[in-house]
């Protein structure tokens, strides 16, 4: 079982980069996924998660920039980030629960069983 995350990268503010997830050894449609980041000095914080079945949740600071979509053909999961700024620059991880997380444990990065490598993001004029 892995993920796989990538799509990081430089940009300026209000610009756009969508980030990838794919996932091996399940499915990422049965899973609850999670998009997580870890800005310099700070904790891991979630941003987004969707559970099966369900539509997305997002954090204050990203509801109306970022989006969830998945591929199912694919199993990936991506994270479309839309009028970056730079207090979203961070290092950013998918995870995945094999299963649907009950409601407390949906923001919980210890909840979640199977992690992606971080990719970094950097917005920055």
């Amino acid at each position: 079982v892995q993920l796989q995350a990538s799509g990081g990268g430089s940009v300026q503010p209000g610009g756009s980069l969508r980030l990838t997830c794919a996932g091996s050894g399940f499915r990422l449609k049965d899973a609850t996924i999670g998009w997580f980041r870890q800005a310099p000095g700070q904790t891991r914080e979630a941003i987004a998660t969707r559970r099966p079945f369900e539509s997305p949740y997002y954090v204050d600071a990203v509801k109306g920039r970022f989006t969830i979509s998945r591929d199912d053909l694919e199993n990936t999961v991506y994270l479309q980030m839309n009028n970056l700024k730079p207090g979203d620059t961070a290092v950013y991880y998918c995870a995945a629960y094999a299963g649907r997380l009950i409601t407390s444990n949906k923001w919980n990065p210890a909840a979640y069983n199977y992690w992606g490598q971080g990719t970094l993001v950097t917005v920055s004029s």
